[in-house]
């Protein structure tokens, strides 16, 4: 006579071991970037005490702001297995062409900044047709515009080579805060509508009947998620300033919900639309994807366009940080850092593979490791070749983690 024995497996260690499995299988998702994240704050906040000051907090986000939309413009063009190389030029285009419509011919930033948003489409609409109708491989195409668009900018910029930014509202997206009231209504605000999203996207789920997230896990994953940002907030609500009684730098920069922003446009565009699908499907097999139906050339074009879309925005952000625009804005390093941003976050160079929070998690490592280290008094050159390691041994992670999905 047999009896048979009924193991029961706790919901929680039956997630960690599926989880765990398809760590193994190579879907790793951004499981490196986080532990980078968290690895290089605990080693820059031991090694130079002021690093996890409230002032170089708030620094970080505004350092990190327009290359985290630069790598969320680039998630698009990666899906694809495509590259752009312009992105940075393109954003010092469109924010010379923002500029120079305030501060030369008075226009108001609510009009100038949808002129430069047009131009930014319709610098990725020419991109994406030389790549998607004339075959010209991305990175041929990009290499071209970027020197092209550094031209335009430097004929844009003039003799001067500074075109000075006055307008007080674009000026505040990098310099100005919500005071601390507002900073929380926001913070309880978002908080609100994401445990709202959530809840709804589980239950929708099993109405129908779909595989559903560990609700145990869901909670665990959300009230970490909340912790955390509301530690983020708290800091970011503490006086910053060296003279308070002069002037007061409290709450949360213009610029944190200019990026919440776009990762929700930009997460519901992936995630909850016909075209989100198609840009994976393209990604993945191209191929295939044509002979189901897909427009892959629309799809093509329209994601080289998102992607000089979101670098128009980037170029506001720039002129509003430096308080103009210049011949070298967009240029020198931003570019590497801002493709650096995107694949660091675990958004696959080789496509098919990516989320917008990727730019999200990739910016702030690379913003972290450029700050940490200059706090420590390291050169520029060492920042690079660190920042080019870290870049080095994501790709590697990437491509050994296709190799191990593909077994």
């Amino acid at each position: 006579m047999s009896t048979e024995v009924e193991v029961t497996v706790h919901p929680l260690k039956g997630a960690a071991q599926d989880y765990w499995s398809r760590i193994k299988s190579g879907d790793i998702g951004a499981l490196p970037a986080v532990l980078g994240l968290l690895v290089l704050c605990a080693v820059f906040s031991v090694m130079q005490d002021s690093f996890l000051t409230p002032g170089n907090f708030a620094n970080l986000l505004t350092q990190a702001a327009a290359v985290i939309v630069i790598a969320m413009g680039l998630v698009f063009v990666l899906l694809l297995g495509e590259i752009d190389l312009s992105a940075g030029y393109s954003s010092g285009v469109c924010g010379a062409v923002l500029v120079i419509l305030v501060t030369n011919h008075n226009f108001k930033w609510w009009i100038a900044f949808p002129i430069s948003i047009v131009v930014g489409i319709a610098l990725g609409l020419f991109i994406g047709w030389l790549v998607s109708f004339l075959g010209i491989p991305s990175f041929v195409v990009t290499l071209a515009t970027f020197l092209a668009f550094q031209g335009l900018l430097l004929l844009l910029a003039g003799e001067g080579g500074t075109i000075r930014m006055e307008d007080p509202t674009v000026l505040s997206v990098e310099n100005s805060n919500m005071n601390v009231s507002i900073s929380w209504i926001f913070y309880i605000a978002c908080g609100a509508m994401y445990v709202l999203s959530g809840l709804r996207r589980v239950y929708a789920r099993r109405k129908v009947g779909l595989k559903t997230e560990l609700m145990q896990l869901w909670v665990l994953k959300t009230v970490g998620l909340l912790g955390v940002t509301g530690i983020a907030v708290y800091a970011l609500n503490l006086e910053r300033s060296n003279n308070p009684q002069l002037v007061s730098l409290k709450g949360i920069p213009y610029v944190v919900p200019v990026i919440l922003f776009l990762l929700v446009i930009g997460t519901f565009v992936l995630n909850r639309t016909a075209f989100g699908r198609h840009l994976y499907a393209v990604g993945g097999n191209a191929e295939a994807a044509r002979r189901s139906g897909i427009n892959v050339k629309w799809v093509r074009i329209s994601a080289f366009i998102i992607c000089s879309a979101l670098s128009a925005v980037a170029g506001l952000i720039f002129a509003s940080r430096q308080n103009s625009v210049s011949p070298t804005t967009g240029g020198s390093s931003t570019l590497l850092y801002a493709v650096g941003a995107a694949v660091i976050g675990g958004t696959s160079l080789f496509g098919g593979k990516g989320k917008m929070r990727d730019a999200i998690l990739g910016g702030l490592v690379v913003a972290v490791i450029d700050n940490g280290m200059g706090l420590l008094g390291y050169a520029a050159g060492i920042k690079f070749i660190v920042t080019g390691l870290v870049l080095l041994i994501s790709a590697s992670v990437d491509a050994i983690s296709r190799k191990g999905g593909g077994s």
